[in-house]
């Protein structure tokens, strides 16, 4: 399966990556990251649901709200994982914006922060997102302004799923029109100038399935509307058809030969029923049908416009030297600019 190059704008500095539940996001995420960190670059991977995905990708002990170095690389890169607690972002949003320290303890005491990172309506995405842009901003001093160099080349986020990301995304925008003056309403428009920049892509990862690749063209169509800027499809888990073209004809159409098969199940010594032949015939028009609905699924996704990447399905899952596997082929398909 061939796909076209992902001519990642060079000036992307903020990776969203997105997709649906069970597409392989976090795989994906990770890679990118290790991608980046091999060209050299120092990479942020941050993680918003609390799943300890980069710790399980990358074999290491669970994150706390501490950035920890998870993967080195030849070229001097490195990944440097982080997982965003929202208490945790609440008290340093108050401390960095409002000098609140000890009154912010105060607050946690007395549950205003569990109310507000739980049960008050967008918070907590507020909260997520500010996180990472804070990172964006950070310098090696520890300051957000001066000469010195950005703390990290780039950033990856591994967001929340397909069918929340635009609220995730666009929560800022909805406070900053709530919010009329003051500091909340600055750094809501800020976090949204940032994500609306070229500084910022948002990717999607999907399967050759029809609901994933539904609410990929969704989740395109409404971050487009949002202003900000979808930048290429992963589609993951690819697995080559194991008949060429004549043969899934054939086994489309039930007209397989059934001397043939016989023969070649002799020859491996297999004992030969009729009932295992039928069994076989079957399953090869069942595989003929699979490749027809990814191949239209595919050209769905080549309609939106957008680049694609593709993966491949891991026999044995996501383990740190697949993780490494996959990055080199993000690389040489373009993904990194």
């Amino acid at each position: 399966m061939t796909s076209s190059s992902a001519d990642s704008r060079p000036d992307v500095r903020l990776h969203i990556v997105t997709g649906k539940g069970g597409t392989g996001k976090t795989t994906v995420a990770a890679s990118l990251a290790l991608a980046l960190a091999g060209h050299g670059q120092r990479v942020l991977l941050c993680e918003v649901e609390e799943r300890q995905g980069i710790s399980q990708t990358f074999d290491v002990p669970p994150l706390g709200p501490e950035e920890t170095r998870v993967a080195r690389t030849a070229s001097g890169g490195e990944v440097v994982g982080l997982s965003v607690e929202p208490k945790r972002a609440l008290m340093e949003y108050l401390q960095l914006f409002y000098k609140l320290g000890r009154a912010g303890r105060v607050l946690e005491k007395f549950g205003a922060v569990d109310f507000a990172t739980t049960i008050a309506p967008g918070v907590r995405d507020v909260l997520l997102v500010g996180r990472v842009y804070e990172a964006n901003r950070r310098r090696l001093d520890g300051k957000h302004k001066g000469e010195a160099r950005l703390a990290y080349d780039s950033l990856v986020l591994d967001a929340p799923p397909t069918g929340r990301i635009g609220r995730f995304l666009g929560v800022n925008s909805e406070v900053a029109d709530l919010a009329k003056v003051g500091p909340i309403h600055s750094q809501s428009q800020s976090i949204m100038r940032l994500l609306t920049s070229t500084q910022t892509q948002v990717h999607f990862v999907t399967l050759l399935e029809e609901m994933p690749v539904q609410e990929t063209l969704e989740a395109i169509d409404e971050l487009r509307d949002k202003g900000l800027h979808p930048g290429v499809i992963i589609v993951n888990m690819v697995r080559e058809p194991l008949l060429d073209d004549t043969a899934l004809e054939q086994a489309r159409a039930g007209r397989l030969h059934r001397s043939s098969i016989t023969n070649q199940l002799v020859e491996a010594g297999v004992k030969v029923t009729p009932g295992l032949v039928d069994g076989l015939m079957t399953e090869a028009q069942d595989h003929a049908h699979r490749v027809d609905l990814e191949r239209e699924q595919l050209e769905l996704l080549s309609a939106s416009g957008l680049p694609i990447v593709t993966l491949p399905a891991l026999p044995e899952g996501a383990d740190a030297g697949s993780i490494r596997q996959l990055a080199d082929l993000m690389a040489a398909q373009g993904m990194i600019g």
